[in-house]
């Protein structure tokens, strides 16, 4: 499909442009060597090629046919090359109706021919000219080592149409019934002519697959770069549970990103710097943390000040490297950013120098140097700007430290500069935003983490819990959420500790039965239709007698007849009260097509309100479970916060996050979502005991 040696064109018109007619014309102008074979069921000839009458009239083998005709025509039309010698199809038409689409799914799944599309572009291949693209090319475009997968064709030809790097290939997948973008990663994951490959994606129709492509691409020493557009903030899973309010798509993006370690950017802008950064400039080897330099100290600093919105670290130097830039420019104080401007007498300065201990820092990966080389300078001025820039240029030349030069602004570089530069292997780069991203994407793509995270994600059976496993009918014959009983029987079949608990029917029953519990104690409405208790006045705490007792349950039932005067109550739970405690919470929440969002965090009635949680896809192990605590307000809490309290153990609570997602990975068909808030956790040992559990059955 890429390289193909035959290409037939079904849909060219012999008396009007149509898609298929401009892709004739770019293989033509192109100097495509290979077959071109027009399918017209009544013309001789068109644009000037002889033309077939029908795919049954091809004599050889074909590699590849462009389908270009109406949506009503093309799943007849793969059933026709499914039986003919074409080996692949590409189908730009759009517009299908639902029945339509399903044919061509199910054709995609069991046909022998691989199938491209459909609403798509196409693809063009500049290593071996051969435009496979329904539109005209702009003309300055240039054969390179980048590639791009985008599933928009508007997305590729922004970025086609912006970039100044060369193109090794661009392939716009459209709405991928058979083929995808991971298909399309992990091949040029092999393609010797390409360095880095940029994805702009919708969606992600398989992040298992996705994550096996970019494992493939990082043990090539590759550079992966995606932009993935609609991270709105909307709910994961329309459930009843908080955790589903805590979180959102970005949350589950970001995670899957960060744990496959796949650089990402957050627009075309930034997506232009990366790819224009990694076709030349070197990987990081020294860690993330980066140098900057420039002739300007106000430049220096808001280049800092950008970087950490960014979340790229700025080095500090070692105690050698700062000695050795106060000796070559007198009067700095040798830390970074280094202003070479700040030695004002320029015989006392030896920029080569300072410029060299900075590349050479152990706590430098990178190296930022700031200056303006917008194409739109007084050319007078550029000339003062050529003699700091031929430092850069040697210094990048010669040093295994990347070294990029990006100009402060937006505007379009110097062509002649931008020339010089990438000579010595430096990229010049437009924007201090895009360009510190770029920078930042240097120091990713290790090796192992996306493979690590497709053999952590990938299909597993269900039911690693025995006593879960015996659990499962009475889950699934739960018609919305499962009762106190029923959730806090699943949690210890996990060994999630749970408060000390029982249901009665009425007063009389829980005053027969108070020492099960003991005082102090909290009594709950027990009821299927109510999820949150607190919000309709279904909670009492502080119960220390049985006057008390009974009071609270009258009260409870009032309140709930008030609230929710439809609501069946089934009992009311009375739990033990717990003191000197910290109110955590626990949970979890569909993030298909990645599996289960886990959430922890502050818990308590104003859950929401605080919003301080970490979230990360599950399953988690101790390490992942440990880092995502380290990142809360709840864990500065535990630390004892300014001796406000003991500090306490956070092993409970971490043990209690892996064991829920464990819980969610082995019930993921049949839970959608779970709540424990709150989780207790006692100051000093760091015991914990879910009090409330609320889990959502999946739709």
């Amino acid at each position: 499909m890429v390289k193909p040696r035959s290409v037939a064109i079904v849909g060219a018109s012999a008396k009007r442009v149509t898609q298929g007619n401009v892709v004739i014309s770019n293989l033509k102008s192109w100097g495509y060597t290979g077959e071109i074979l027009p399918v017209h069921p009544q013309a001789d000839q068109i644009d000037g090629l002889r033309a077939i009458n029908s795919i049954r009239d091809i004599k050889g083998e074909t590699d590849l046919a462009i389908v270009a005709i109406p949506a009503a025509h093309v799943p007849g039309m793969l059933q026709e090359l499914e039986s003919s010698s074409v080996r692949s199809a590409i189908v730009f038409t759009n517009g299908f109706s639902h029945e339509e689409e399903m044919a061509m799914r199910a054709f995609g799944a069991r046909s022998r021919i691989i199938v491209h599309g459909p609403n798509c572009m196409g693809l063009v291949n500049f290593t071996d000219s051969i435009p496979l693209y329904p539109s005209r090319p702009s003309l300055r475009l240039k054969p390179g080592n980048v590639a791009l997968v985008a599933q928009s064709g508007s997305a590729a030809i922004s970025v086609m149409n912006s970039t100044v790097v060369g193109l090794s290939k661009v392939v716009t997948v459209g709405s991928e019934f058979q083929v995808s973008a991971g298909d399309y990663i992990r091949w040029l994951a092999d393609d010797d002519e390409t360095r880095v490959i940029g994805v702009v994606a919708e969606s992600i129709k398989s992040p298992h697959a996705l994550a096996e492509a970019a494992e493939c691409v990082h043990a090539a020493g590759k550079s992966l770069i995606v932009l993935k557009v609609g991270r709105s903030d909307v709910g994961l899973a329309a459930t009843q549970a908080h955790t589903g309010a805590l979180v959102s798509d970005r949350d589950a993006y970001d995670s899957f990103f960060r744990e496959t370690n796949i650089a990402t950017v957050a627009d075309y802008d930034e997506l232009i710097a990366s790819l224009e950064c990694s076709a030349v400039a070197r990987r990081m080897v020294r860690g993330a943390s980066i140098g900057i330099v420039g002739i300007s100290g106000g430049q220096t600093a808001l280049a800092c000040d950008i970087a950490d919105a960014q979340a790229v670290s700025v080095a500090a130097f070692g105690d050698a490297t700062a000695a050795r830039v106060r000796a070559a420019l007198p009067g700095t104080a040798g830390n970074n950013p280094v202003d070479f401007g700040a030695t004002v007498n320029l015989e006392d300065r030896n920029t080569p120098d300072a410029m060299l201990a900075v590349l050479n820092d152990p706590n430098v990966g990178a190296v930022v140097a700031l200056q303006d080389t917008q194409e739109s300078l007084n050319p007078a001025t550029l000339q003062n700007y050529m003699n700091i820039l031929g430092v850069y240029a040697e210094a990048g030349r010669s040093s295994e430290t990347p070294l990029v030069v990006i100009s402060p602004t937006s505007e379009n570089l110097d062509p002649g500069v931008r020339s010089m530069l990438l000579e010595h292997g430096v990229p010049l780069l437009r924007g201090l935003s895009p360009g510190l991203r770029a920078v930042g994407n240097l120091a990713l793509g290790k090796p192992g983490l996306a493979g690590t995270w497709a053999s952590q994600h990938g299909p597993r059976p269900s039911d690693f819990n025995e006593q879960a496993a015996n659990l499962r009918a009475e889950i699934e014959s739960t018609a919305n959420t499962l009762d106190a009983a029923l959730s806090f029987r699943l949690l210890r079949a996990y060994g999630i500790p749970v408060t000390r608990s029982i249901v009665v029917k009425d007063a009389d029953e829980a005053a027969a039965r108070v020492e099960e519990i003991g005082f102090p104690m909290v009594v709950k409405v027990a009821s299927r239709d109510v999820q949150h208790r607190s919000d309709v006045g279904g909670v009492i705490l502080d119960i220390g007698d049985e006057d008390e007792l009974r009071g609270a349950i009258a009260t409870i039932s009032g309140n709930i007849g008030k609230a929710l005067p439809n609501a069946t109550i089934d009992g009311y739970e009375m739990q033990e009260q717990l003191v000197d405690v910290v109110e955590a919470m626990a949970g979890f929440t569909d993030a298909s097509p990645f599996g289960q969002m886990i959430v922890l965090g502050s818990g308590g009635t104003l859950v929401e309100l605080l919003a301080d949680r970490a979230a990360t896809l599950g399953p988690l192990d101790r390490e992942q479970a440990e880092t995502m605590l380290a990142t809360t307000r709840l864990s500065r809490q535990l630390s004892g916060y300014r001796n406000l309290m003991a500090p306490t153990d956070t092993a409970p609570l971490v043990d209690v996050a892996v064991r829920l997602s464990q819980l969610a990975s082995d019930l993921r068909d049949v839970i959608a979502a779970c709540d424990l808030n709150p989780v207790l956790v006692r100051k000093g040992t760091g015991d914990v005991r879910v009090v409330d559990a609320l889990f959502v059955r999946r739709p």
